[in-house]
């Protein structure tokens, strides 16, 4: 249910891209690769959406919703490569890095205000303080996601739980390292989108280079081609 919220507040800034092809693609493939991950169900399920904006960007909310802008989309050459964007966001939800976000004493609030309503029916009061403190764990995912970014940590297990989604689906982790070189040829510096909320693409391709040194590359069937340029030749 948090992420739910968390994801109404994505939408409440940058709306949706409306073309159910293209939508309809991206959960074909993202549910393929959320299977497998460590972390194949979710409570709600994995749902997978493209972001109607040009800024280069993507946001994986608690329980499995991801969110992928135009822009990132733009800069994927590959099915491959669109995998290596979904695979990364999956890896978030996999290590629950947006719950991670809550800050302690908030989420401590939260868990004795669930604590007190499991035992009893709430007041007015209790309600409210209820109210207050999920609103807040909201309020600090969210601004995790659109402003600060996760932690360098964070990303980089991302990054490795990624690798191996790409694995153990067919699709070459080395699409991860190319991404990031397309991505950070297109970034702008202090820019409001990717570049402000990640660590430098040329630092996580220096961390991945470690892990992929004995990863062969993976062909690109001609089928998976046509597919993805059908679903996103126009994105």
């Amino acid at each position: 249910y948090v992420g739910r919220a968390v994801g109404a507040n994505i939408l409440s800034q940058i709306p949706p891209y409306e073309e159910a092809k293209t939508n309809a693609y991206l959960n074909l493939l993202g549910q393929s690769l959320a299977m497998a991950s460590d972390r194949p169900e979710t409570f709600g399920g994995y749902h997978f959406l493209v972001l109607d904006s040009a800024e280069i960007n993507a946001f994986a909310a608690p329980g499995g919703l991801v969110f992928v802008s135009r822009g990132l989309l733009r800069c994927a050459d590959s099915e491959d490569a669109v995998a290596a964007i979904l695979a990364h966001e999956i890896g978030h939800v996999v290590k629950q890095h947006g719950l991670k976000a809550i800050k302690t004493a908030r989420f401590k609030d939260a868990g004795l205000a669930i604590g007190k309503a499991a035992v009893e029916e709430l007041g007015s009061a209790e309600l409210a303080k209820v109210t207050a403190a999920f609103s807040g764990t909201i309020d600090d995912i969210t601004s995790t996601l659109v402003n600060s970014g996760y932690s360098r940590g964070a990303e980089k297990e991302a990054d490795l739980a990624a690798v191996e989604i790409l694995k153990r689906s067919g699709y070459d982790p080395n699409a991860l390292v190319r991404m990031l070189v397309v991505m950070k040829s297109r970034l702008k510096p202090g820019g409001p989108d990717f570049a402000k909320t990640h660590p430098d693409p040329e630092d996580r391709i220096a961390e991945l280079s470690k892990v992929l040194q004995e990863a062969p590359a993976v062909a690109d069937p001609p089928a998976r081609q046509s597919r993805y340029k059908t679903a996103l030749g126009k994105i």
